[in-house]
């Protein structure tokens, strides 16, 4: 079993394949024809930085289609009252005695630097399914756990989030 990706996911992924084999692809293949045009390739950097661009840029697209043949498609929907997908979750830290807020995304979607946490992440497989004022265990490994408190839920949408980078 891949990735899970929600259709949003899929066609995101769709679209950056698609952009990726009509542009970026031809522009590569240019930008290697004009730097192989400018002779002796032996000390032509800019013949082995085309190169190497176009090589990440195929990569990318494998990748993807990669990504999307080994995908399972899940579904967005939750409950209005419990922590699902897209949804910002305000949350108290027991032992630190803070309040975060994280929203609940795919892992592609993940960026920890801004609060999007994977759902196959330990605090995502935690939030999710759960309701305000649930106390939560998060498991990070065999040794070690901590708990969580939920104080709110937004419900929101992915349409403005990239997919990740690899």
């Amino acid at each position: 079993m891949g990735e899970k990706l929600t259709k949003k996911d899929v066609e995101k992924i769709e679209q950056e394949i698609e952009h990726r084999t009509l542009v970026i692809r031809q522009e590569a293949i240019e930008a290697v024809k004009e730097a192989r045009a400018q002779g002796d390739l032996s000390e032509n950097f800019e013949y082995y930085a085309a190169k190497r661009y176009k090589n990440q840029n195929e990569s990318r697209i494998k990748y993807l289609k990669n990504m999307l043949k080994n995908a399972t498609v899940i579904s967005e929907e939750s409950d209005s009252d419990e922590v699902g997908l897209n949804d910002t979750v305000e949350v108290y830290f027991e032992e630190d005695d803070e309040v975060e807020k994280y929203k609940l995304v795919t892992s592609i979607r993940g960026n920890s630097m801004e609060n999007r946490v994977s759902i196959e992440s330990p605090i995502g497989m935690a939030l999710k399914g759960s309701k305000v004022g649930d106390r939560v265990q998060v498991r990070v490994n065999d040794g070690y756990s901590y708990y969580l408190v939920i104080r709110s839920i937004e419900k929101s949408d992915s349409e403005d989030e990239d997919i990740r980078e690899f």
